[in-house]
């Protein structure tokens, strides 16, 4: 069944067919984070509406963002940490602007010593090869 519109959803409702197809949407976990993740496809231009700890309403992207991948809440600097979670989970390998996808061709994980060397989209390792 459909979804009714938001203003006819009580509070304690969750609608994600609503919120998912009315509102581009980037989830902020921690006030800390200078990335979100996108929770539906951004196309750039986009307007993403922030839920969770946050303290803009919206971002801006300013490339397309994969669902369910990073985009940065403000300028990232190269060197700098990409703090998500409110914990630090990588460094930035390049200048990242506002609303830009982030991801392995912009950022190192400090978990993973090979995620420089992993496909970005499939996460194949570039650095193997099987005979």
């Amino acid at each position: 069944a459909a979804c009714p519109p938001p203003r006819r959803l009580p509070s304690s409702v969750f609608c994600k067919e609503v919120i998912f197809m009315e509102n581009k949407t980037a989830f902020q976990i921690d006030l800390k984070d200078n990335v979100a993740t996108a929770l539906a496809e951004l196309t750039a231009g986009d307007e993403a509406k922030l839920i969770g700890d946050h303290e803009k309403e919206y971002v801006k992207a300013a490339t397309d963002v994969p669902t369910g991948h990073k985009l940065a809440l403000r300028d990232i600097a190269s060197g700098e940490k990409i703090i998500k979670y409110g914990v630090v989970i990588g460094r930035a390998t390049a200048d990242i602007p506002q609303g830009a996808w982030v991801h392995l061709h912009v950022m190192q994980s400090i978990y993973d010593e090979r995620s420089s060397h992993l496909d970005i989209n499939t996460g194949a390792p570039k650095d193997t090869k099987y005979e």
